[in-house]
């Protein structure tokens, strides 16, 4: 028997990032996904995080105020809306206004989208402002990160509205093992679903292709990461010490500097000359910085941001058919492909063995990887909502 699909419904979706940020999360990759056959609205960052005066957050400041004015917009099959509100940063009298201000911003683009609402699919429990104005047939509360161990985030007011949503929601999706059993404190309906792949698109990585130009240009062995650099996740000095360490091999770092943490001091990796930073990468191009790589890396800190952190790159990485080390992060416990190391002295090691490996292994690596697919994904996720709906 076929999986369910999710067809023909009307959803609402609060993330907690913007739809066109430079890199894309869970968020974007499944409401892109359920566009195909159902309408969305994205709402995009309502502001949980306080604002500094770092060049990047006054840019995203004036994008929102240029953006805010336009009402719903259509990119893709999504439309988008980003609405005006007072950002949060707990403050009672920016959440009581929002509780206004929010629901008549988001009904005003229904009514233009000729929407209702079936589902609310939030990814902030601040989403709870529009349960009493939508009256949705479901609620799904997707928890992919602990965002109240984030810099700048009123933890406090975070995890007391993630409390009553999670009670209040039909269905829980969590990410990571800590935030599945966290979450099943607060509800009885809680899926683990793991971050994933696109894997046909990554796994092209393993067959004839152009590589990035960026890395086509460096000698090997070639290290790899992709995503943002930040230090609230990166351990900056492991990766600097792994440069001295193997001062021979590249260590390519793809992906912005400081989304999310925009006073990130990255001074100390541009002083090694064998880490290169070349940027960020759209993701239909990462397969051709994963086709130039001899091997990849996650270079996480051990902290309570990450102890319930499920990267994306994960699957992506092994759907290349990458020989893949990484911190060892709590959630990658059990994930099969995946070395471990504590150190730089441990990964550095381990990178050792990695490159010597023979492509028979990487084509291997990447057939299990399929099982970790978004059709897959999306196939558990409706099944659960089809066990609601009945």
């Amino acid at each position: 028997m076929s999986a369910p699909e999710l067809r023909g419904l009307d959803i609402v979706c609060v993330g907690f990032a913007e739809w066109q940020a430079p890199l894309w999360t869970n968020q974007q990759h499944l409401m892109s996904r359920l566009a195909r056959r159902n309408r969305v609205l994205f709402i995009e960052s309502l502001g949980l995080r306080r604002p500094t005066t770092a060049s990047a957050d006054l840019r995203r400041i004036g994008r929102r105020l240029r953006s805010g004015l336009r009402g719903p917009r259509q990119i893709g099959q999504v439309a988008v809306l980003s609405p005006l509100v007072v950002p949060f940063h707990g403050s009672k009298l920016a959440a009581a206004v929002n509780r206004r201000v929010l629901p008549f911003l988001v009904r005003r683009a229904l009514r233009r989208l000729q929407m209702g609402c079936d589902i609310l699919w939030g990814y902030v429990p601040q989403s709870e402002a529009l349960l009493e104005s939508l009256q949705p047939r479901l609620v799904v509360y997707h928890c992919v990160d602990d965002i109240a161990e984030q810099k700048g985030i009123d933890a406090t007011g975070f995890r007391a509205a993630e409390e009553r949503f999670a009670r209040r929601a039909d269905l829980v999706l969590a990410s990571a093992p800590a935030l599945a059993e966290r979450m099943r404190g607060l509800s009885s309906n809680v899926l683990y679903a793991p971050n994933v792949a696109d894997h046909e698109l990554f796994a092209s990585a393993l067959g004839p292709g152009p590589v990035d130009p960026a890395l086509e240009a460096l000698p090997h062995p070639r290290i790899v990461f992709t995503g943002a650099i930040v230090a609230t996740k990166l351990d900056l000095g492991l990766i600097t010490e792994l440069a001295r360490l193997r001062p021979h091999w590249r260590f390519v770092l793809v992906g912005p500097v400081g989304p999310g943490d925009p006073r990130t001091d990255v001074s100390a990796l541009r002083d090694r000359t064998n880490i290169v930073m070349p940027g960020a990468r759209a993701y239909g191009d990462l397969p051709a910085v994963l086709r130039g790589a001899d091997a990849a890396f996650i270079p996480y800190s051990q902290n309570p941001l990450t102890r319930s952190v499920f990267p994306m790159k994960v699957y992506e990485y092994l759907a290349a058919g990458l020989p893949v080390v990484s911190t060892p992060l709590p959630s990658l416990d059990g994930v099969e492909g995946i070395a471990r190391a504590d150190s730089a002295a441990e990964m550095a090691h381990c990178l050792d063995e990695a490159i010597q490996e023979g492509p028979d292994l990487r084509a291997d690596r990447s057939r299990r990887a399929a099982l970790h697919s978004w059709d897959a994904r999306m196939g558990e996720i409706a099944s659960a909502i089809a066990r609601l709906a009945g």
